[in-house]
């Protein structure tokens, strides 16, 4: 059995490498993507959902090199489950409601910002997908 996992989003922060013990680089970094639509008493929400982004070796260097808070990415990858949970990973926001992060390994990991541009109000590579709202820092869940 095989599943894959695409996303195209905004870094919420700056990625965070470390390398383990056999020496293999490891960088994070959230990605926060959203859809707008309009329920059916005609009120416009918004969603947005987290993802917490694990690269491995030379890609990981690379995301760690290039890879900046607001920045546009298209990630490849399989979800991983929390250990304690089985889906994502549960925390509480500081204002007292429950909040959500999904966890994936990455395979790729695409820029769709240009060089030097991030945060940028514009559509992701043309895909008509509209950018992530970034909250505060304090609100990212990692």
């Amino acid at each position: 059995m095989y599943h894959l996992i695409i996303i195209a989003g905004n870094v919420g922060k700056d990625p965070e490498m470390r390398y383990m013990p056999d020496g293999k680089a490891v960088t994070s970094f959230s990605v926060a993507t959203n859809r707008q639509y309009t329920a059916s008493n005609g009120e416009q929400v918004k969603e947005t959902i987290w993802f917490r982004v694990a690269t491995w070796g030379k890609t990981a260097e690379v995301c760690n090199q290039y890879v900046k808070k607001g920045s546009k990415v298209l990630v490849e990858g399989r979800l991983t489950a929390d250990k304690n949970t089985g889906g994502p990973k549960i925390w509480t926001r500081q204002d007292g409601t429950a909040g959500a992060s999904f966890e994936i390994s990455a395979s790729n990991v695409r820029f769709l910002s240009a060089r030097g541009e991030t945060g940028d109000s514009g559509p992701i590579a043309g895909g008509g997908m509209e950018m992530a709202e970034l909250p505060p820092e304090d609100d990212i869940p990692f």
